[in-house]
């Protein structure tokens, strides 16, 4: 593919980077990502993913925009309350960047089309807000062997984490299972600073482009915390569990199953 004078114009800091040029951005224009959740991670994901040029942006979210995620879920304003958020998302994607294709996905997420959804794309990005549905992410981009790129935030807390399917560990290396029900708080329950959502979403667009150009050190075998209150990152570093159920030398999850119900955009994590 060959750019025009306009898109040179468009992608000319990053074509200035010797890390990127020509060929990467010719790169990141033929890439496909998919956003899982058009809310507070999708949001920062798919702004700057339009920006950079990505080809292909998938939103996949059943919901409609509410006005509580205006305060934190850029992607959409005000007059979009009660709009499909996919519908509201493609519109500011194409707004901002004609150049993108934005594929939507009006549906939830389920061991019933998972795969077939994560079969046409490069990266996945997880951007929903329950456990049953994290879980189902994994597994999913375990069997598609699609890299994934985690996030989930609560409070002031943020997490990411990158994940290579059978190269590095997986979530449920780390988490075994979903907690029970009510025995961690959703965003809804407990809260959540808006500005979290921009900062974990942004890094999972960051490590989403690092993959598609194949440059630098993705955040595999690591977690990213980040704790707001303190404005201070710290890095958990994990491994691959040999006993992991999907994984592991034995696996016993050998197919896709819900465990759930999926769905929105911001949960942090299981008990560890």
């Amino acid at each position: 593919m060959e750019f025009t004078e306009e898109q040179i114009n468009r992608y000319s800091r990053h074509i200035l980077l010797p890390e990127v040029g020509g060929k990467g951005q010719k790169k990141i224009a033929k890439s496909k990502i998919l956003l899982v959740g058009a809310g507070g991670l999708g949001s920062p994901a798919a702004l700057y993913l339009a920006a950079a040029g990505v080809g292909t942006i998938g939103l996949i979210d059943s919901d409609v925009v509410d006005l509580t995620n205006l305060q934190r879920q850029v992607l959409h304003h005000t007059p979009d309350v009660g709009r499909p958020k996919v519908l509201s998302g493609k519109e500011k994607i194409q707004a901002l960047n004609p150049d993108v294709s934005v594929s939507m996905y009006e549906e939830r997420l389920t061991a019933g089309n998972a795969l077939k959804i994560f079969g046409d794309y490069d990266v996945v990005i997880d951007g929903v807000d329950n456990f049953p549905a994290k879980f189902l992410i994994n597994d999913a981009c375990f069997f598609a062997g699609k890299p994934l790129v985690h996030g989930g935030i609560l409070r002031f807390e943020g997490r990411v984490t990158t994940i290579i399917p059978k190269k590095s560990a997986c979530y449920r290396c780390v988490f075994k299972a979903p907690p029970p029900p009510g025995l961690v708080a959703s965003c809804q329950e407990a809260g959540v600073i808006g500005v979290l959502a921009g900062i974990i979403g942004t890094i999972q667009a960051t490590e989403a482009l690092k993959l598609v150009l194949g440059i630098g050190r993705p955040l595999t075998d690591r977690l990213l915390d980040f704790d707001a209150r303190k404005t201070q990152f710290r890095e958990i570093k994990v491994r691959r569990n040999q006993n992991c159920a999907l994984c592991g030398e034995h696996p016993t999850i050998t197919e896709l199953f819900d465990d759930g119900d999926p769905y929105a955009g911001c949960a942090m994590r299981p008990s560890a």
